[in-house]
């Protein structure tokens, strides 16, 4: 009984706190979006995200399964991609911007979740996952987290997507975020493919990847995932006004989280966990930066 308290206490204030950052994001930039039946897309961009992950929380917490995690948050970036643009065109046809940053995300999303989506499979579960499917309370946790990393990810693409003025030219500024992006998701790619590789040879079972990017940064990945994302924020600089440029939020939050919460830290802490005694691998994490590589390396 104490631990379902403990979860239903947990799980409510996850819940509330996405509810409370969700309407305030959207009603500082909803204001120059198109609206239907009073309501700005945004807010129905916002709803889908969250809706869609609790919908599918449903067959997986009666599974306990994570397997379809990672392929429910690839298809809500799609379908909130699609929604966005089909909304804004209701306005006018969409710009070349709309176009641009909406493709990004499509290729983003669609390769990071079939590469997570098979990766689970072959491994046959995330750890992370471990402790919170075993109680249909605390699974919805992730799943509202997932809901609520999808808006303000996609926050600066549903706003430029969604606003009922004509956009700008494009200039410098989406020509700077277009090569942020491309470098990023370079970074991204070739990170999770040395890892693939470097995970399927059996001489390797057991040991951390020090080649490649990962020889430059122990997280070469996530430095990917947060270029490219502040390159997507970069394409709103010349179009966003007055109180939509909180929808920058979008790269700080990635940054954020990727450093401070779940992302690194949880990583570096089974790191310790697994090599934390290994002479070399105290070397590898003493000379190799977390995120952002050194100009020289550490000899």
């Amino acid at each position: 009984m104490d631990s379902t308290r403990q979860d239903l206490r947990l799980t409510s204030i996850v819940v509330a706190a996405t509810f409370i950052i969700v309407s305030l994001i959207v009603t500082a930039v909803g204001n120059n979006s198109v609206s239907f039946s009073g309501y700005s897309a945004v807010l129905y961009c916002a709803v889908l995200c969250i809706g869609m992950q609790w919908a599918a929380w449903i067959p997986a917490s009666m599974a306990k399964t994570e397997r379809f995690y990672d392929l429910t948050g690839g298809l809500t970036y799609l379908t909130v991609v699609g929604f966005s643009l089909w909304a804004g065109s209701q306005s006018e046809a969409p710009s070349l911007r709309e176009l641009i940053v909406s493709l990004l995300v499509v290729i983003w999303a669609l390769r990071l979740s079939s590469f997570l989506y098979f990766r689970i499979h072959r491994t046959g579960k995330d750890g992370r996952f471990d402790q919170l499917k075993t109680s249909p309370i605390r699974f919805l946790v992730p799943w509202t987290i997932q809901g609520l990393w999808v808006f303000l990810t996609m926050i600066v693409v549903i706003v430029i997507n969604s606003q009922a003025d004509s956009a700008p030219a494009l200039g410098i500024w989406d020509a700077v975020g277009l090569s942020m992006w491309l470098l990023g998701f370079g970074i991204e790619v070739v990170a999770d493919n040395q890892k693939t590789v470097f995970n399927t040879e059996p001489n390797n079972q057991g040991k951390w990847i020090d080649s490649g990017l990962w020889s430059y940064s122990r997280h070469p990945n996530y430095l990917g995932e947060i270029l490219l994302w502040t390159g997507i924020a970069c394409f709103g600089i010349s179009c966003f006004t007055g109180l939509e440029r909180f929808a920058w939020i979008s790269p700080i939050f990635i940054y954020l989280l990727l450093t401070k919460l779940s992302g690194i830290p949880i990583l570096d802490k089974r790191a310790l966990e697994k090599w934390g005694d290994d002479v070399e691998y105290q070397k590898y994490r003493d000379k190799t930066p977390a995120l952002f590589p050194r100009l020289t390396k550490k000899s």
